[in-house]
């Protein structure tokens, strides 16, 4: 039963509002349809009519007749329904992340999905993905940092870097160091077909030795190129035959000589290099500010790794193979950071760039 049509009667505002709604091409259906029958009951119609000509049940036109006759154009939108109460909620959320915070079970290294899920008891293991997810938090992806508790950081940085950003007139930066017990290692190679058809190439865990070399190098930091020489060991007295022999390379230049903080560079401080050259020593803890160490991981990506040798030889002729290689295209590094700024870590003053 069709209950009493209740009389609709419209203000001039709220008419212009409703035709407006029935005109617009963007007007959703189920809007254009309420519009419709509101200014229809206002011009008198009956609800049948209204219903016929809108294509709706009577109920429906009974229906929006009330509730504009008594809310107005705000009884026009839809009421909230309550649906379908969450199960977890940001209390779930806060419990995962305040678990988070302490160390995992005994006997593993970090959290993992299950063992969050198992540990917290009433939240299952997919929200736990999701959440972690939603909040970017990867449990498997590792970093490292260096903390450098050189009460001197901010000095020896700035001298290190003013090197390279504005280095002195007529003279040579060299970054030296030495890359020690690179091994000589022989693996069966080659290429490996997968079921799927995919083909990879790889090599054998069993190795055998060859023996070991020691890599002192030298990189030019106008240019970028470097001077290399092998020894049996990274000892002072190689240390100093290294740099009697960059030196040659340069004579009568004045060279400006970044080193880190090993005991066998400190050592040659005073008394046993020649006048012309000047030590300028890496904070302790910080060598990646040392550019020779960018150039031994470029060697080792792009030269040592997944390589076989059947013999010591082998291995120091690829090397300097590589290093002529480097030298025909070698450019300069770019120091691109701006800034050097100190801040506390961890209860500790320590300063960084």
């Amino acid at each position: 039963m069709i209950p009493e049509a209740r009389e609709v009667h419209l203000s001039r505002k709220d008419r212009k509002v409703l035709e407006a709604c029935c005109r617009s091409p963007v007007t959703l259906q189920r809007d254009l349809k309420r519009a419709r029958i509101v200014l229809l009951a206002a011009d008198g119609r009956s609800t049948r009519s209204i219903a016929k000509e809108v294509g709706v049940q009577p109920r429906i036109v009974s229906l929006w007749r009330h509730r504009y006759a008594d809310h107005g154009l705000e009884g026009l939108q839809d009421k909230p329904r309550p649906g379908k109460q969450p199960i977890y909620t940001k209390t779930t959320d806060k419990r995962i992340l305040k678990l988070l915070d302490k160390p995992p079970p005994q006997g593993f290294a970090r959290w993992t999905g299950p063992l969050l899920a198992e540990a917290l008891g009433d939240v299952d293991v997919q929200y736990v993905w999701r959440f972690l997810r939603s909040h970017k938090i990867d449990l498997v992806a590792r970093k490292s940092w260096c903390e450098s508790n050189d009460p001197n950081f901010t000095a020896k940085a700035a001298d290190v870097v003013g090197l390279y950003v504005a280095p002195p007139a007529k003279a040579i930066v060299l970054c030296v160091d030495e890359k020690p017990s690179i091994q000589a290692l022989e693996r069966a190679q080659g290429y490996l077909k997968l079921p799927n058809g995919r083909a990879l190439t790889g090599q054998s865990h069993d190795y055998k030795r060859h023996g070991t070399t020691t890599l002192f190098a030298a990189l030019e930091v106008a240019t970028g190129k470097i001077i290399a020489t092998h020894s049996n060991a990274g000892r002072r007295v190689e240390f100093l035959d290294f740099m009697n022999s960059v030196t040659a390379t340069f004579p009568n230049r004045k060279l400006h000589v970044i080193l880190d903080n090993l005991n066998t560079h400190k050592r040659t401080r005073t008394g046993s290099r020649p006048p012309n050259v000047q030590f300028h020593f890496t904070p302790t803890s910080a060598s990646w500010l040392n550019q020779v160490e960018v150039w031994f991981s470029i060697l080792q990506g792009q030269s040592l790794s997944g390589t076989s040798f059947t013999s010591l030889k082998q291995l120091q002729e690829h090397i300097d193979a590589y290093v002529n290689a480097y030298n025909d295209r070698a450019e300069p590094f770019v120091w691109t950071k701006k800034k050097v700024r100190q801040r506390r870590f961890k209860g500790r003053r320590i300063t960084q760039l």
